[in-house]
């Protein structure tokens, strides 16, 4: 009996120091703007009557994606009755309008309260930061890897399809702001054939990327077409949308748009949620309705300056995603793309941010970090050191408590010599 007192007593110990390691984070995150927080569904319900209002609309209208994009907003005098805008605001916006366009959906403004530093603000609002000419224009080198028509190809065996320029809303930090241009353009037919042609002709092609701008606006019968073409190619294994409708315009999840991606499989859908404020009820609500037509999902995450630099904001928003279904994915380290340097953060942030999950937080809440290799080379995961050094039969790791164990690594014997040596 002694000795099971003792082994509970040992328990309940280790179980306060456990919770002594998650008190700051307890603490931090009911200071982090949350979506599904019934304090944030309430102003996030105020603004949208204020924008129905202003736009002369219906929650009809709302509910409408089309709606939602026929009233993108992009003029400054709209976009100041809807949040306050400064004298000086308004005039950088003036400003960075002539080199750069830029574009709201109602939906997304919504979530946008009177703070600067509100991160959905940060994100879709412009600044004079961005006419900084710091940085390239395509910093991947995309121009430089596509061999036909919208592809653009870095890696063995998959590749992007390039369909649009067009999004709900466009994110200030976009790696293709070069692409943006003043109008919006799908690409044409020919394009997109002479892209499913290459791929055709290309059998070690396994995965295709379907990307943009937002592919999701493209028109029902277009994915549909382009889902079918891609699919009727037997060499292909599975294909993936990578998409930002479901922070920006969850709208866009209609019922003939189900109807239509659960006619193929397997179909993969990746999407970019930076914030925990982003993950709305009408987000999740989007999200549940692909994942239950059996579309898995995902998330890629941009690490930005002032918005989601932060350990606390990071693990609250893996946390969200699990809730809506969607597994965290990656986290991007932000690109040196010209307009958008004034995101860009430090490695050390993203490796911080990485030292915090692991132990802290659910397997399942912890995505990839990322570095994108200069002019396309690729992507290079970055990761906190646990291997400390390295013996002739032995590693010496570290946990994530930072407690350090001498671990065995005897060269692998393989099964056939084992079973020999065993019966000699």
């Amino acid at each position: 009996m002694s000795d099971e007192v003792d082994k509970r007593e040992i328990a309940i110990q280790r179980s306060k120091e456990l919770k002594g390691k998650i008190e700051d984070y307890m603490i931090a995150k009911e200071k982090i703007p949350r979506g599904l927080s019934t304090i944030q569904e309430k102003l996030i319900t105020e603004k949208r009557e204020k924008i129905l209002d202003i736009l002369n609309a219906t929650e009809d209208d709302w509910n409408n994606w089309h709606w939602q994009i026929s009233n993108r907003i992009s003029d400054i005098k709209i976009l100041s009755k809807i949040i306050k805008l400064s004298e000086e605001e308004a005039e950088h916006i003036k400003k960075v309008e002539q080199k750069y366009r830029w574009g709201i959906s109602p939906y997304y403004a919504s979530l946008i309260d009177e703070s600067n530093s509100n991160p959905v603000k940060l994100q879709c609002v412009p600044t004079l930061f961005e006419l900084n000419d710091e940085g390239t224009l395509d910093p991947m080198g995309e121009e430089y890897t596509s061999p036909a028509g919208t592809i653009t190809r870095r890696y063995p065996d998959r590749l992007i399809i390039n369909v649009t320029n067009m999004c709900a809303s466009f994110c200030r930090h976009c790696q293709r702001r070069r692409n943006i241009g003043i109008v919006d353009k799908h690409q044409s037919i020919s394009d997109l054939e002479e892209s499913i042609e290459y791929i055709r002709n290309n059998r070690e092609i396994r995965d295709v990327l379907i990307t943009g701008g937002e592919p999701l606006l493209l028109s029902d019968g277009m994915i549909d077409w382009l889902l079918g073409e891609l699919f009727k190619i037997k060499t292909l294994e599975y294909v993936r949308i990578g998409t930002r409708v479901l922070a920006t315009l969850p709208q866009r999840i209609t019922a003939n748009l189900l109807s239509i991606l659960k006619k193929y499989s397997p179909l993969y859908i990746n999407t970019q949620f930076n914030h925990p404020l982003e993950i709305t009820r009408e987000a999740k609500e989007a999200c549940d309705k692909l994942a239950n037509i059996g579309i898995p999902l995902g998330n890629q995450t941009v690490l930005l300056n002032g918005i989601n630099n932060d350990k606390y904001v990071m693990r609250l928003l893996n946390q969200e995603l699990l809730k809506c279904r969607i597994k965290p994915y990656y986290i991007f380290h932000g690109k040196k793309i010209m307009g958008t340097t004034h995101f860009n953060t430090s490695i050390d942030d993203g490796i911080e941010i990485m030292e915090y999950l692991r132990g802290y937080t659910s397997g399942m809440a912890i995505p990839t970090y990322i570095i994108n290799a200069p002019n396309g080379n690729g992507k290079t995961p970055i990761l906190p050191q646990y291997i400390i050094s390295r013996g002739k039969n032995n590693v010496k790791i570290r946990t994530w408590e930072g407690k350090i164990f001498d671990y065995p690594n005897y060269p692998t014997q393989s099964l056939e010599d084992k079973l020999y040596k065993d019966n000699k």
